[in-house]
């Protein structure tokens, strides 16, 4: 038996002792039919996948990135972000090589914010800020994939006083022109979170962008607020 074929075996029984039916319901509305759902609280499952993968020894970077892929291939929506966990937990083991071989594909599989976003946090982020990956990103950045573009556009989500303001911004700059919700709202989400720590680069980019859409220029704007 391979780790994944391990780990998703004591997973899916586990998983589906926590099915909740109304919650699942409640679920696949909330996330737009994009998906069926089992119906499980994210502590409940958190503290599941927690519970297994301390169970089981510690994954090389090629066996996690084959589990996540392994559940991105089932089809209730919790088993993808039991792979997000799953990273979260190990993604120190992660190589430089990890987002290119296994995290851009699940990008532009069965895409939607939940999971991007999810990589975003738990992978994304903190392996560019180990490894640098800048030729990757900005490869992402330039890719005709919107989630790709949203994935590059958030990449140092969470790193406060040592985001990359300007190349950040660049990025922004790169998709100032689009009217893609999900494109203008990462926009907005960016320009929020430079705010906080440069304020006057937020105030200057609003002015040179006059169009930019509204979504991303309220969220700039609470950013501003907040000050």
């Amino acid at each position: 038996m391979t780790y994944s074929s391990d780990f998703v075996k004591v997973l899916r029984p586990a998983l589906e002792q926590l099915s909740d039916h109304k919650r699942a319901v409640g679920a696949q509305a909330y996330m737009k039919d994009i998906a069926p759902f089992i119906g499980v609280a994210t502590p409940e499952r958190r503290a599941m996948v927690k519970r297994i993968a301390k169970g089981m020894k510690s994954p090389t970077s090629e066996e996690l990135g084959v589990t996540a892929r392994k559940l991105w291939k089932l089809e209730e929506r919790e088993y993808q972000y039991c792979a997000n966990d799953l990273i979260q937990i190990h993604w120190s083991v992660a190589d430089r090589n990890f987002l290119a071989d296994h995290v851009e594909d699940l990008i532009i599989t069965k895409s939607w914010w939940d999971t991007v976003d999810g990589l975003g946090s738990v992978a994304i982020s903190p392996l560019t800020d180990k490894y640098g990956c800048e030729k990757l990103i900005e490869k992402w950045n330039k890719s005709p994939n919107m989630w790709l573009n949203r994935a590059a556009i958030q990449h140092q989500r969470g790193r406060k006083y040592e985001t990359d303001v300007e190349l950040v911004l660049r990025y922004c700059d790169d998709h100032s022109d689009s009217k893609e919700f999900f494109i203008v709202k990462a926009i907005g989400w960016a320009l929020r979170d430079i705010a906080r720590i440069n304020p006057r680069a937020v105030r200057d980019f609003l002015k040179s962008h006059p169009d930019l859409g509204r979504v991303a220029v309220r969220e700039a704007e609470r950013g501003l607020g907040r000050l």
